[in-house]
């Protein structure tokens, strides 16, 4: 039984958000990975006229490519990724969902503002640049049109009223100083949908940016363990 393995990054994102997971896992495995990019994202971003259904789509189409040279599937889905992953578990069979910083609130107002403050800080001691928050966070706030962000909001909206409908063993990975999604997002997801067997792993360390954590090695092993059971 061949297993893939569909990565899928979050909003304004990349493959490179959850590269190092995808690395880890064809180090670990013989397993297909595929990680397509949604359109508009990538290394450069151009979001304009880009629409909710087109990323929808795209992950949809590699879904169905991959479920052609692979018996059992699993979803991983960070950030607004997370919600396509549920959306997908919802209208194909899917066997395991892993759900890393899921988009199911967002923007925590309390760790954002400490990380800006950490920003202003570099940036009075003129050493701005070197600040990770910035760098990461700089270019896209130049360039993600308002109305990207209303498509971003559908995603999130389309996906609520469902959570219910999701049946299959999930994985939720949070971090605990996540600036963008609230770390009480995880237990949303964990509370409000109906899998018997599901499981938060918490990185105490992570950052929205939860694949580059300092503990990631940890919890990648627990998250491959959860990921193989029910292999054959």
């Amino acid at each position: 039984m061949k297993t893939g393995v569909l990565c899928i990054h979050g909003f304004t994102g990349g493959p490179y958000e959850v590269q190092p997971f995808a690395d880890f896992l064809k180090k670990q495995t013989d397993w297909n990975i595929s990680i397509p990019t949604l359109p508009g994202h990538g290394d450069t971003l151009a979001l304009k006229n880009m629409t909710a259904d087109s990323w929808l789509m795209e992950a949809e189409l590699a879904l169905r490519e991959l479920k052609k040279s692979s018996d059992r599937i699993i979803i991983v889905g960070f950030s607004m990724g997370g919600l396509i992953a549920m959306y997908l578990a919802m209208r194909y069979k899917i066997d395991r969902l892993v759900l890393l910083s899921a988009a199911a609130k967002y923007i925590s107002p309390l760790q954002l503002i400490e990380e800006v403050k950490g920003a202003l800080s570099d940036a009075r001691k003129r050493r701005l640049a070197e600040n990770e928050f910035y760098q990461r966070y700089q270019y896209k706030l130049v360039n993600t049109p308002m109305l990207s962000t209303r498509e971003f909001l559908k995603v999130v909206k389309l996906v609520e009223p469902y959570y219910k409908n999701i049946h299959i063993p999930a994985c939720i990975v949070q971090g605990m100083k996540d600036g963008v999604v609230p770390v009480s997002a995880a237990d949303f997801i964990y509370d409000n949908i109906a899998s018997e067997d599901k499981q938060i792993i918490r990185s105490e360390t992570g950052k929205h940016m939860i694949c580059y954590s300092e503990d990631c090695e940890d919890w990648f092993i627990r998250v491959l363990a959860f990921m193989k059971k029910g292999a054959e």
